[in-house]
């Protein structure tokens, strides 16, 4: 396994599921986030992301209430989706964008575009919605359609796949994935329940790649429990990953 397409590749052929909610009527498989990413790579790369390009992710709720935080998942991956989508086409995916966002595309809730500027140049998606904006694409509809396999991009291990307080390599990511599901004995009997956001490597690695690597469950939204928990603070599963302690 050497860059994060290996890993996306394998869940493609795993078994059981990756995700689960409270929300949600069903847990969401392995196979079918696998084929969602492909479809997201494909869906990017019409809007010009390829390799070396910068995309810019706000992760949140589909539908936000007025409580919520950008960089908290609600109960769907979405964000975490495209960050791998991206990150398969060779771009470098920021997931703590800052108010004025100069990327090649720009992915955020519908509901929270108005809070972003974006660049003359910056391709725009929104997931959840609507929006009546029509130079917004609508991310889940148009990766609906897309091509169900793997994007066509050209990645090495030593590409850079995601900026936070510094660049990640793919093979960086995946080295801490492994240490991550080593050390803290994660397995596929877990439930990786993410309790804190996704803007930094550490809870992108321990509530993501860890678990697949694993063929863990991640548990998503406030309401269900795991086994494993990926938390700065308390938490009530009995094992907690910080993720300042990841990377």
């Amino acid at each position: 396994m050497q860059v994060l397409g290996d890993l996306v590749a394998e869940a493609r052929e795993r078994e059981g599921a990756l995700f689960r909610a409270a929300e949600r009527s069903a847990p969401y498989s392995y196979a079918d986030f696998a084929t969602n990413v492909w479809k997201t790579g494909n869906l990017l790369r019409h809007y010009g992301v390829r390799e070396g390009a910068r995309v810019a992710v706000v992760a949140g709720p589909k539908d936000p209430d007025d409580g919520d935080e950008p960089g908290w998942l609600g109960p769907e991956p979405t964000p975490l989706q495209v960050f791998l989508g991206a990150a398969l086409d060779g771009a470098v995916v920021d997931l703590d964008p800052p108010g004025a966002v100069d990327a090649t595309a720009f992915v955020a809730p519908a509901a929270w575009l108005d809070r972003y500027e974006r660049g003359p140049g910056t391709k725009t998606l929104a997931y959840g919605g609507p929006t009546e904006d029509p130079t917004v694409a609508q991310l889940e509809r148009e990766a609906w359609s897309e091509n169900p396999l793997q994007p066509p991009g050209e990645v090495a291990p030593d590409d850079h796949a995601l900026a936070a307080d510094e660049l990640y390599s793919h093979g960086e990511l995946l080295a801490a994935s492994r240490r991550v599901a080593a050390d803290h004995d994660i397995d596929e009997d877990d439930a990786v329940a993410i309790r804190a956001p996704v803007t930094g490597a550490g809870a992108v690695v321990a509530g993501l790649l860890a678990p697949m690597r694993a063929g863990a469950t991640v548990v998503l939204g406030d309401e269900a429990e795991g086994t494993v928990a990926v938390a700065a603070g308390d938490a009530p599963e009995g094992r907690t990953i910080a993720p300042e302690s990841v990377l």
